[in-house]
C-alpha cells in the first residue's frame, strides 16, 4: 500500500530543553501568519504548538521539510525529529492519545490538537490529507480515553506542578499560593490548589479584570502587576503560567523579597516563554522548577498507567490502518478524476484538430454526429483506464501517463 505524502518535522520535551522550546512556540496571530506563508511551501500545513512540542505537519511539501521548519521556525536541527507517511500518522495519533505527553494520559493535548486543526482551517492551509489525519487523531484520542484507563487520574502539567509543590511541603493546607496568569492553565492550577487545601490564593494578571473574574471563582484575591512585590512577599508557592513574551518575575525583585523574609520561596514556572528569570534559581532561599523539572512527577504517573499503554497503542494502530484504507480510496478517486480529465482534454483537442483540418467543411449536424462517435470511442478507453486506476497493482504504471496533480 502506498505511503501517504504526509510529513512531520518537530521537536518536543523529549528532544529539546525548555529554552529551545520557548524559541519555537507559536500562537495567535503569529501562527495565523505562519500558516498563511506555509501555503507556498506545501499543499497543506498544520502546526501543533504547545509548551512541550512544536510540530509541523505538511502534505506534499515542495522542498525539504526540515529546511521549511528551519526557515520558518528556527534552526534547531540537532533537536528535530522527522517522520513521513504511516510513521508520521502514528506519531500524531500517539500525541492525541496522550502517549507522547510529558504527563502520559493528560487530556489537555486533545484540545490543543483540535485547536491546531481549527487554526489551519481558518488560515485555509489544510486540505483532505491533513483534515483526515487530524480528524482521525481526535477520534483516536477520544477512544483512548473512553475505552482504556489511560485517562483515569491522568494529570495535566498544571496538576504535576501542584503535585510537585505538595511533595515539597507535605501538606498544602495553610499555605499561600500566587498564580501568575488567568488563562486555561491558570484555571487548572487553581482547581488543583483548592482540591489540595491551599488556604489563600492570589491571582495576578496583566489585565486585572481577568484576574478578578478568575479569583472570584476560587475565593482568591486578584492582583495587578503593581501588586507583584507584595504578592511575592506573602506567597509560599508561586506557579507561573502567564502568556507573557518576557519574564514577569525578575531575579533582582525576588532577591529583595527574600532579604525581608525568613522562609524560602518555592516557584514553579510552567509558562512558555518562561515567566521566571532563570537566575532566580541561583538565589539562596529560592527554589525554582521549570517544565523540564516535572519529569520526576511524570515518571511516577507513567508507572501507574503502564498497563494501559498496549491497549492505547492498539487503538493507534487501528487509526493508522483506517487512514491508509481511506487514502487508498482517495488515491483511486484522484487517479480516476485525472483519467477523466485526460480523456476530456484529448476529446476536445481531437475535435478541434478535425474541425480545423480535414473535417473543416462539415455542417453543424455532421459535426455533432462526429463528436458523438468520438465520445463513444473514447468512453471505451476511459472505462479500461478507470479499471486500471482502481487497481493498486497497475496504478503505479498508469501514474506516469496522467497529468500532474
Amino acid at each position: 500500500m502506498a505511503e501517504p505524502p504526509v510529513h512531520l518535522v518537530g521537536l518536543s520535551h523529549k528532544t529539546a530543553p525548555v529554552g529551545v522550546r520557548e524559541c519555537v512556540a507559536v500562537s495567535g496571530e503569529r501562527r495565523s501568519l505562519l500558516l498563511a506563508e506555509l501555503r507556498d511551501e506545501a499543499d497543506e500545513a498544520v502546526l501543533v504548538s504547545t509548551c512541550n512540542r512544536s510540530e509541523l505537519y505538511l502534505a506534499r511539501p515542495r522542498r525539504d521539510p526540515v529546511a521549511i521548519y528551519a526557515d520558518r521556525l528556527g534552526r534547531f536541527q540537532a533537536h528535530l525529529y522527522r517522520k513521513r507517511g504511516a510513521a508520521a500518522l502514528a506519531h500524531l495519533f500517539r500525541v492525541a492519545a496522550g502517549l507522547d505527553s510529558q504527563v502520559v494520559g493528560e487530556a489537555q493535548i486533545l484540545g490543543q490538537v483540535r485547536e491546531a486543526l481549527m487554526a489551519a482551517r481558518r488560515a485555509r492551509a489544510t486540505g483532505p490529507l491533513l483534515e483526515q489525519a487530524f480528524q482521525r487523531a481526535l477520534w483516536v484520542g477520544k477512544r483512548a480515553r473512553s475505552e482504556t484507563a489511560i485517562g483515569i487520574g491522568a494529570v495535566s502539567v498544571a496538576y504535576a506542578a501542584v503535585d510537585l509543590a505538595r511533595s515539597v511541603f507535605g501538606d498544602l493546607a495553610g499555605r499561600t499560593a500566587l498564580v501568575l496568569g488567568a488563562g486555561e492553565m491558570a484555571e487548572l492550577v487553581l482547581t488543583h490548589l483548592r482540591e489540595l487545601g491551599v488556604s489563600r490564593i492570589h491571582v495576578l494578571n496583566r489585565t486585572r479584570a481577568r484576574a478578578e473574574r478568575l479569583a472570584a471563582r476560587f475565593g482568591g484575591e486578584a492582583c495587578g502587576m503593581e501588586d507583584l512585590p507584595r504578592a511575592l512577599a506573602q506567597a509560599d508557592i508561586v506557579i507561573a503560567s502567564a502568556a507573557a513574551p518576557h519574564p514577569v518575575v525578575r531575579a533582582e525583585r525576588v532577591r529583595r523579597v527574600l532579604a525581608r523574609r525568613r522562609r524560602p520561596l518555592f516557584l514553579i514556572d510552567i509558562g512558555l516563554p518562561r515567566n521566571v528569570e532563570p537566575g532566580v534559581g541561583r538565589l539562596a532561599g529560592a527554589y525554582l522548577y521549570d517544565l523540564d523539572a516535572l519529569e520526576t512527577v511524570v515518571a511516577r504517573n507513567l508507572e501507574s498507567r503502564r498497563a494501559e499503554l498496549p491497549r492505547v497503542e492498539r487503538i493507534v494502530g487501528e487509526g493508522v490502518a483506517d487512514y491508509l484504507e481511506w487514502y487508498a480510496g482517495h488515491r483511486a478517486k484522484d487517479r480516476i478524476r485525472r483519467v477523466q480529465e485526460a480523456i476530456e482534454g484529448l476529446y476536445r483537442e481531437e475535435l478541434d484538430r478535425l474541425f480545423r483540418g480535414p473535417l473543416a467543411g462539415l455542417g453543424p449536424g455532421e459535426r455533432a454526429a462526429v463528436a458523438r462517435r468520438l465520445r463513444r470511442a473514447l468512453a471505451k478507453a476511459e472505462h479500461t483506464l478507470i479499471l486500471l486506476a482502481k487497481d493498486e497493482r497497475t496504478a503505479e504504471g498508469l501514474e506516469r501517463y496522467l497529468p500532474a496533480r
